[in-house]
């Protein structure tokens, strides 16, 4: 394993989609970005809105690919490639709905459990050996109502939930900047 390089958060582009229960990885850089004054720019090489932040005195690629959901991996592997960043240096954020909201939790490797987003990167990567962070936004109960449900506003409590998820993520990055997965792992999931 190597030290975090590149922090991607998924979601969808566009006005339609910003308040949107898939969009949690997206805010999830949003409140990266506002933490440490990382400015991110639209960058048609990495089709995606990217910038290089100092998170807790480390230089971090922040990511939000301007393609849609299920071509993620295009935005992701045009970074990584230009600046060799391998894929085990990769932390991928997305929204997870078998979590509930206001849950967090990490994960290495694994498969993509018909997430679009994980799918797309896992083939444009080759390897599904990156880091995830898992945000819940709950489950509407049936299967075919998950596309109308991620693409939908959370409630008021959700979206409150969903905020918290996302500060206990970002509490974690110290540590898995400095390479100590477990200590991230069990903060979060303790």
């Amino acid at each position: 394993m190597s030290r975090i390089a590149l922090i991607v958060g998924l979601g969808n582009p566009g006005s339609d989609y910003e308040a949107t229960r898939h969009n949690a990885g997206f805010w999830f850089i949003d409140e990266l970005a506002s933490q440490s004054g990382c400015e991110l720019r639209k960058d048609g090489k990495f089709f995606g809105y990217a910038g290089k932040a100092n998170l807790h005195g480390e230089p971090v690629w922040l990511l939000k690919p301007d393609t849609f959901m299920n071509r993620s991996g295009q935005s992701v592997s045009a970074l990584a490639k230009y600046y060799k960043i391998p894929v085990e240096s990769i932390l991928v954020v997305h929204d997870e709905l078998d979590f509930e909201p206001g849950d967090v939790r990490l994960k290495k490797g694994g498969g993509h459990a018909g997430h679009n987003g994980l799918r797309d990167i896992i083939s444009a990567m080759g390897s599904k050996e990156f880091l995830r962070l898992r945000v819940g936004i709950g489950h509407p109960g049936k299967s075919k109502d998950v596309s109308d449900f991620v693409l939908a506003r959370p409630s008021a409590t959700d979206k409150t939930q969903i905020g918290y998820a996302i500060d206990d993520g970002a509490r974690v990055i110290p540590s898995l900047l400095n390479d100590d997965i477990e200590k991230a792992m069990q903060s979060l999931h303790s």
